[in-house]
């Protein structure tokens, strides 16, 4: 017999349906709804719903009232085992035959049975003895176990959690830069690891809630700064209580349809869960530009300070008008609005080096919310503007996102991650700031294994569209359950809605870089799709006689490209 339970996954801290531990339950609830009429009514009648109307077997109305009784079901067994009061959420899936039911907890061992007793309650359906299961399941919960309390920790020190689709890791860089420069101990998780003070002391993935209690361990650090993922707030939940400063810098598609999140409104939700639980008296900083991370202001209890390219946006006069806060760009001036009150402008754009003379719009915006959560957490004006000044595009400050170097042969390299559509995009459009109209671009391509196969013909449409020459690059450390031949099937699928066919492929990242700088002519603009061999990459642009950029040396690219830009037009 196949169980109702598809899952049980326990939540240690804030998550998607509470602000706090909760454990989540995937059930199929396929017995209840091929269940006859009059099973469907002894159920209701046992758990408590009264006049309830189920509706045929497999209909619309079952669906519904499927949903409403699996969290009735819940609150029941919970109410006769001992719990008099328990928050429960329910939501359906893609799958009308399986459901997600959430409920908090305070000791796991008790909760956890609770979770196997509603399964082994929809076991019986369609034909066994519903009322008895019901009584069965509430006394398996009344006799377990307490077990342990979670783990969720509450902060001893200033927290930045910063989340979004794309920029989460360069703003929550920055940040712990300015932070370090007004003297601070910095400790700071992501994606690759566990830095203290700006030195990887563990490597591995530590988006998730052990990022945040490994970085708080350490008893140096001042200043925490948390790059927290979907993943790890759908997987185990956020591992603290609370944060002080909350960064959201979007919301666009990237990992749909996985851990049932499948569009970009879910997503939001999602990532939604980190401003959620920022404190009373601290910031939410929101991109007023993007309208599902503005909305996020209707959920906070924190005080609302966006940002904005536009400094005549709606969302920063609303949030003025509601006594909030703002950071824009006025005049090419990064400034800070408060209501009734001039602007503050802190620093020219041309002046902050990771705008890539302003020429990064996605750069823009993360220095506008680094900015913006570093004065939000306390630090000094004039230390966020050193801070912004001194924060570099280079592999020490910013490895992976927008390196820029420049090789033998006036050939310019630019590294990023650039890992879902508006990344690339963005990317592009570094590339074309750079060049002249006369110059090509080619760009290495590459994915990873688990994004759609629609995300993965997109993306091979994008790198065809908007380069000259494009090559794949794979990631094998990245593959992720498919072959290199079925993306690479995807990614040439896309290149030819835009006329683009025979595109080579390469079996890594080092690989396809030097086959494009090879082809590379005075001028040209070489982009990498990089991820999997960062460092190799790195070491190969050294040993072919390539340096890294400097900010000024990026300055004088960019003035070169407009100039002969504007000499072409005219």
């Amino acid at each position: 017999m196949v169980s109702s339970l598809i899952e049980l996954r326990v939540l240690e801290g804030p998550n998607l349906y509470f602000p706090r531990a909760a454990i989540k339950l995937t059930l199929d609830i396929g017995g209840l709804s091929e269940a006859s009429e009059e099973t469907a009514r002894r159920f209701a009648t046992r758990i408590g719903l009264k006049n309830a109307r189920p509706g045929d077997p497999g209909s619309g109305f079952r669906q519904r009232f499927a949903l409403r009784a699996v969290g009735r079901l819940v609150r029941a067994v919970a109410q006769e085992s001992g719990t008099s009061r328990l928050g429960v959420r329910v939501r359906s899936t893609s799958d009308a035959h399986q459901v997600v039911v959430a409920f908090p907890w305070r000791h796991r061992t008790r909760a956890q049975e609770m979770g196997h007793a509603v399964g082994e309650v929809l076991d019986a359906m369609p034909g066994g003895d519903i009322e008895a299961a019901v009584s069965a399941a509430a006394e398996r919960v009344a006799g377990a176990e307490a077990g342990p309390e979670p783990t969720t920790i509450l902060p001893r020190v200033p927290v930045v959690a910063v989340t979004g689709t794309n920029g989460k890791t360069t703003t929550s860089r920055m940040i712990a830069h300015i932070g370090r420069t007004h003297g601070l101990h910095v400790g700071w998780s992501n994606t690759d690891g566990i830095y203290v003070d700006g030195t990887l002391v563990e490597e591995g993935d530590y988006s998730g809630p052990s990022g945040a209690g490994r970085v708080l361990a350490f008893p140096e650090v001042e200043l925490a700064v948390t790059e927290t993922a979907r993943g790890g707030i759908l997987l185990k939940g956020i591992g603290l209580v609370r944060n002080d400063v909350s960064v959201v810098t979007n919301v666009t598609a990237d990992h749909l349809g996985q851990q049932g999140i499948d569009t970009v409104d879910q997503l939001a939700e999602v990532k939604a869960v980190v401003p959620r639980i920022t404190r009373r008296s601290g910031w939410a900083v929101l991109n007023a530009d993007d309208p599902r991370v503005y909305a996020m202001r209707s959920m906070i209890k924190a005080r609302p300070w966006v940002f904005s390219r536009d400094v005549d946006a709606p969302g920063v006069r609303d949030t003025l008008n509601d006594g909030g806060r703002a950071t824009v760009v006025i005049d090419g001036w990064v400034s800070v609005l408060r209501p009734n009150a001039d602007p503050d402008p802190l620093i020219e754009l041309l002046d902050v080096p990771m705008t890539l003379a302003g020429l990064s719009r996605f750069n823009v915006e993360n220095t506008l919310a680094a900015a913006s959560a570093a004065l939000a957490i306390g630090i000094p004006r004039d230390v966020v503007v050193e801070g912004l000044r001194t924060f570099r595009p280079d592999a020490e400050h910013n490895p992976g996102r927008m390196n820029f170097f420049s090789l033998p042969g006036d050939v310019s390299v630019v590294m990023d991650l650039a890992h879902n559509e508006a990344g690339l995009e963005a990317m592009v459009e570094i590339m074309n700031g750079v060049r002249g109209p006369d110059q090509r671009i080619l760009l290495g391509l590459g994915v990873v294994g688990d994004r759609t196969d629609d995300l993965i013909e997109k993306l091979g449409e994008i790198a065809a569209r908007d380069s000259d020459v494009v090559a794949i690059g794979h990631k094998a450390k990245y593959l992720r359950g498919r072959t290199t031949d079925e993306l690479e099937v995807l990614m040439r699928a896309g290149a030819e809605r835009v006329g683009v066919t025979g595109v080579p492929a390469y079996p890594t990242e080092v690989a396809a870089l030097s086959a494009l700088v090879g082809q590379a002519l005075p001028g040209d603009v070489v982009g990498l799709m990089c991820h999997a061999e960062r460092q190799e990459c790195y070491d190969w642009i050294a040993e072919h006689g390539g340096t890294p950029d400097s900010s000024e040396t990026l300055a004088m690219k960019v003035r070169r490209a407009a100039g002969a830009e504007g000499r072409g037009a005219g």
